[in-house]
């Protein structure tokens, strides 16, 4: 069958007709996941307020599964999946590689969150997102989180392989671009990811049914965190790649050494997936050698390329607006910047707060010495809902606003509300992190439904602080819930109520944007900005220490 092709009037690409039908099953597969999610969450938090404490364990425990499994898991990789296919068909002008294979691998994947959510609301899998053995769920449980890694995989695959026809179509010119390079990137820790989860889940489920007596509960923490953490790996990565679009479609920024930025991207699959060890640094079985390796001197080397991709996409969009006449003192470039821009808003906000709190404390707390006395806390829930949600989830959402004119065809309704969800999403999940990971800094638990442990025999001491911030945590977290729900709305009233935009011939292609003017152009803003972070960093990560100190006192 012969591929169909249109050009978008919205941004002058080359769409492929079963590209853009697979982006738009796997995101609408996405805005449900993340619509579910966020119903969960919000009982999650009303349970975590002390002030509320809305649910009894048993429903508090479902509920957080629930929300872990459809925010961590299914919103996030049904999204990145449709970045796939946007990054590589659509912005290398390609046909897919394998459309019926895109379909087989969303059916399964489909399949797989639907089983999940039904043996977690059916009472049969209350067992967190980690399911740690000896903690048994149903076996449809199981099979479903097969399902899902298996037809991922096949997304996966299908994406490289279009990569290969489109080099031999000769789609494009020169090298892939470096969005492309980036989905690239996430796409290969995806393919390690996923394959750790289809591994560690066929034993297990196995065990469920009762073929397999025994699981070593060492074994499948060690297996588990090959998927868990780096999960989250393919969302720094994916999220990263939407920075730079994001700053091309918002103000026309192009990045200002690709060649630095392509070599960031090689250190995340080199070295990113070693921050899942600051999961496992009580457990006997790994050496002392190997534990201080994966949490220090080899992580570090994922956090230059963070670093890196933290400077150069501010640094690509001051450089754009100072060559359109912005170029007066520091920050004239950022003061008149398109702030009521849904997207460039969302731009911003995810790159601010997932490097000053999402990129600050995960360097910290994954250090072996300070984890050991915030792994168990809130810190870490504020941490990571720093980074996928403030970080990721906020790209997502602000790349959804282009999405929909140019898949979709239809114009986003509400523009000044789309941009008031960016900044109260952003603005709530920044209180709430923050209100979260001080508690945690209190010692209040990471999991226990009930952190004044009311009806135990032992209570431990709560300091009075540690209410307030969860009180602080509780407010950000209805008022990111309410950017959440205007997300869904718009998204949805959008697809089936917006203005039609019709196809036209002519327009411009992104890729016709001219590269460089020959001319120098100044970043000292961004310079600003980053050693502003630097000093953040130094004094977070020196306080930390300090309070490690005043604990392990020596005489």
């Amino acid at each position: 069958m012969a591929a169909v092709f249109r050009t978008c009037a919205h941004t002058g690409l080359k769409v492929h007709n079963q590209a853009e039908r697979l982006i738009k099953v796997h995101a609408v597969a996405g805005v449900l996941s993340i619509l579910f999610g966020g119903i969960a969450a919000l009982l999650v938090l009303l349970t975590r307020w002390p002030a509320v404490h809305l649910l009894d364990p048993t429903n508090y425990y479902r509920a957080l599964t629930f929300h872990g499994m459809n925010m961590l898991i299914f919103w996030i990789i049904f999204f990145e999946i449709a970045i796939l296919y946007f990054a590589g068909p659509i912005l290398l002008g390609s046909r897919v590689a394998w459309p019926r294979i895109g379909w087989v691998g969303f059916a399964l994947m489909a399949a797989g969150s639907i089983l999940i959510d039904v043996a977690i609301l059916q009472g049969g899998a209350d067992v967190m997102f980690t399911s740690y053995v000896p903690m048994r769920a149903v076996s449809h449980f199981y099979l479903g989180w097969i399902l899902f890694a298996v037809g991922a995989l096949l997304g996966v695959c299908n994406f490289f392989a279009t990569l290969v026809v489109a080099r031999a179509e000769r789609t494009y010119e020169g090298s892939i671009s470096l969005v492309t390079f980036g989905g690239a990137t996430a796409a290969i820790i995806a393919l390690v990811t996923l394959a750790h989860g289809a591994i560690i889940y066929i034993p297990t489920w196995l065990w469920s049914m009762g073929y397999v007596q025994n699981i070593d509960a060492g074994m499948y923490r060690l297996v588990f965190w090959g998927l868990g953490h780096p999960s989250q790996q393919i969302n720094v990565t994916a999220m990263v790649a939407v920075w730079y679009l994001l700053a091309t479609l918002t103000v026309g920024a192009i990045p200002v050494n690709e060649k630095v930025c392509r070599t960031a991207f090689l250190l995340y699959i080199l070295f990113i997936n070693l921050a899942s060890a600051h999961h496992l640094l009580v457990d006997p079985q790994l050496s002392p050698a190997w534990k201080v390796w994966n949490t220090s001197y080899g992580m570090y080397l994922a956090v230059l390329a963070s670093m890196v991709h933290g400077m150069t996409v501010p640094a690509s969009v001051e450089v754009a607006q100072r060559r359109k006449g912005l170029s007066k003192g520091l920050f004239e470039w950022l003061a008149k910047a398109p702030w009521g821009n849904p997207s460039f808003a969302a731009l911003v906000l995810s790159i601010t707060l997932f490097g000053f709190m999402g990129g600050i404390t995960g360097v910290t707390f994954g250090a072996e010495q300070v984890n050991i006395i915030s792994h168990n806390t809130l810190r870490i829930p504020g941490h990571f809902h720093s980074t996928v949600v403030a970080g990721t989830t906020l790209a997502f959402m602000g790349l959804t606003y282009y999405v929909v004119p140019l898949i979709w065809r239809r114009a986003v309704v509400w523009p000044r509300l789309a941009t008031f969800q960016a900044y109260a999403f952003g603005l709530g999940i920044m209180i709430f992190a923050g209100g979260m990971t001080t508690a945690g800094s209190y010692a209040v638990p990471r999991r226990h439904w009930d952190v004044q442990f009311a009806n135990s025999i032992f209570q431990p001491p709560v300091e009075p602080a540690a209410y307030l911030f969860l009180g602080v945590m509780g407010i950000g977290g209805l008022l990111a819930v309410l950017g959440g729900a205007l997300y869904v709305v718009i998204t949805v009233v959008s697809v089936f109520f917006g203005k039609r935009i019709p196809d036209v011939a002519g327009a411009v292609p992104l890729a016709a944007v001219p590269q460089d003017t020959g001319k120098h152009t100044p970043i000292s803003g961004t310079l600003v900005l980053v050693f502003v972070f630097l000093a953040a960093f130094i004094i977070y990560y020196f306080l930390n220490w300090k309070w490690l100190s005043d604990i392990w006192l020596v005489k």
